[in-house]
């Protein structure tokens, strides 16, 4: 079974933070704004080394929006910044109406995503954002799971022409893919082999997925592992012929199984393989507030939980 180093804890939002640098020096059409949380979004190098290129809009997320759309018209990049029950729930009807509709190339990045912004509670949270966005026509979804990760696709994006949301969190977490790693949109990454069972996971819960495997394999069960990083477009191939081999699939995410990773890869087997499937995901609710490892316990947003639902789904075959 292959193996995974944490290499240091360190929360997704910097690496959104040091992708954002790295691109104000590489590109001078990349613009970014913040709706008064530069800190909390790590853009405070971009706005120090760029203030030219750099807009504070205040308390002002619908401004911010039309603001984004507009500055494409004359060849900008806009990289937008706030919490994402902000970026989206928010702002819906500016980046429906402005941004998706008219295909404007707009990055929607999202911080403080899922429950583990943990003490600000459930007004700040949001677990509905996914479906939001990847209902939108035209919308890239991208849900990363690490410092790394959140790093590399925030550097690809910039050279990807159209609406993107870049959603990533607030913890710091595990740090295991490979630093400098390339970053493929709409490709999924095979993590481990396995024959029966596969693990599909998104943002924080892949490295519960890869901790979830270890146990399986300890009890003689062979789990494979896939990160699902674009929700949309999401990589159907790479499911199906990961199910081909296990004959069943557990999906993780911190998001409502109502709209998530779960129920596109659902909508996937019930068009191509119908298979037996089980989710990780929280249950149609709101969050609360409470640290976020305990908020993952109380909603079943760990290994533990992704061992329970491989076990049963095993049973289901």
């Amino acid at each position: 079974m292959k193996t995974y180093t944490n290499t240091g804890n360190k929360d997704t939002r910097s690496g959104f933070g040091d992708g954002l640098t790295e691109l104000g020096q590489k590109n001078p059409n990349v613009v970014a704004l913040c709706a008064d949380l530069t800190g909390s979004l790590k853009m405070n190098e971009f706005e120090k080394n760029h203030p030219e290129r750099f807009f504070q809009v205040g308390i002002a997320e619908a401004n911010m929006m039309g603001m984004a759309a507009g500055l494409t018209i004359g060849g900008k990049i806009p990289f937008t910044g706030t919490f994402a029950n902000f970026s989206t729930g928010r702002v819906y009807d500016q980046i429906r109406q402005s941004i998706a509709y008219s295909d404007k190339n707009v990055k929607i990045c999202a911080s403080h995503a899922g429950l583990t912004l943990g003490e600000d509670g459930a007004t700040h949270q949001i677990l509905e954002d996914i479906g939001l966005m990847k209902m939108l026509p035209g919308m890239t979804v991208i849900n990363t799971c690490d410092y790394n990760q959140t790093k590399a696709a925030t550097l690809a994006i910039a050279d990807h022409h159209g609406p993107v949301y870049l959603r990533f969190g607030r913890p710091k977490v595990a740090n295991f893919t490979p630093e400098n790693g390339e970053f493929h949109i709409g490709k999924a990454v095979m993590l481990q082999e396995g024959t029966d069972v596969t693990l599909v996971a998104t943002g924080h819960l892949v490295w519960e997925a890869l901790e979830a495997a270890k146990t399986l394999n300890e009890q003689g069960i062979s789990a494979e592992v896939i990160n699902i990083h674009t929700i949309k477009p999401l990589d159907e191939d790479a499911i199906i012929k990961s199910i081909q081999k296990t004959g069943c699939i557990v999906t993780a995410e911190e998001h409502n199984y109502l709209g998530g990773l779960g129920e596109s890869v659902a909508r996937t087997l019930a068009q191509h393989n119908p298979t037996p499937q089980e989710f990780v995901a929280t249950q149609d609710t709101f969050g609360e507030s409470g640290t976020p490892e305990e908020l993952l316990e109380k909603y079943g947003l760990n290994a533990t939980s992704i061992v329970e639902k491989a076990l049963k789904v095993i049973g289901r075959k």
